[in-house]
């Protein structure tokens, strides 16, 4: 019987996995509240996401950012799920409507939608885990250089975490639209508490122990020739204003 209610409980995932050679993408929707109307913009956003998106692919978590020129925004993130599957996004005339009465009324204008593409033979979701806070790392590649980012960079990055931090959560991500916005890639770490951003930084260490004794200054240079900058943006995830709660099923991200 447990594992009868276990199946059951991801069925929505088992079948998004149907179309998983399409590759599963998130959606993420920047949103701007009018400052003089969070606490509507807050009430409202809560009730909606609990009635139309409160669990699956299309369960809406919603995160506030914590730093840099995003501080004070919301970040709304729906899936994993398929382009195949998208369009089958709550899109009824009373959601609609809802959404128009209690949420959008009280945004500003200032609003920016992303598609990520996950990436999980180079992310580790090995095992179950709590939302609590979000290390967003953000590459602007370079044009026609995005091979060998892959290859010169990401990929050596991977397999340092792979091979010296198996405990760490994390997700690679690519942006499955063209922009001019330097959100090319995404590197995603999931913590628990601010002290985490304190710990001591041994990756240089580590990838010269992976990839053998001064090696960084290979990558480095190899990081110059295919990227423009980068930067980080701490996320907090707002359990009151979303959907589904803060546990994240290792399958969802596979």
């Amino acid at each position: 019987m447990k594992k009868l209610l276990c199946t059951l409980a991801l069925l929505p995932l088992l079948l998004v996995s149907q179309n998983a050679q399409e590759g599963l993408i998130l959606e993420n929707v920047m949103l701007t509240a009018n400052p003089e109307k969070i606490a509507e913009f807050e009430a409202g956003i809560a009730a909606h996401n609990k009635k139309f998106h409160n669990e699956g692919p299309y369960g809406a978590r919603v995160y506030t950012i914590q730093n840099g020129k995003n501080a004070g925004k919301y970040m709304l993130i729906m899936g994993p799920f398929t382009w195949s599957s998208i369009d089958d996004r709550p899109a009824s005339q009373e959601h609609t409507d809802d959404n128009n009465k209690n949420v959008n009324q009280y945004l500003t204008s200032d609003v920016d939608v992303n598609y990520m593409k996950m990436h999980p033979e180079l992310s580790n979701f090995s095992r179950d885990f709590e939302i609590n806070q979000v290390s967003v790392f953000m590459i602007d590649v370079k044009r026609f250089k995005e091979r060998d980012f892959m290859e010169k960079v990401l990929q050596k990055v991977a397999k340092v975490y792979k091979e010296k931090m198996p405990d760490q959560i994390y997700g690679v991500y690519s942006n499955e639209m063209n922009n001019m916005e330097g959100m090319d890639f995404g590197w995603v770490e999931f913590f628990d508490g601010s002290s985490w951003l304190g710990k001591e930084d041994k990756f240089v260490q580590f990838f010269e122990e992976v990839h053998g004794t001064g090696s960084f200054a290979g990558f480095l240079a190899d990081v110059e020739a295919t990227t423009d900058g980068d930067r980080t943006e701490i996320w907090t995830l707002r359990k009151d204003l979303s959907g589904p709660g803060a546990k994240v099923i290792s399958a969802m991200r596979e």
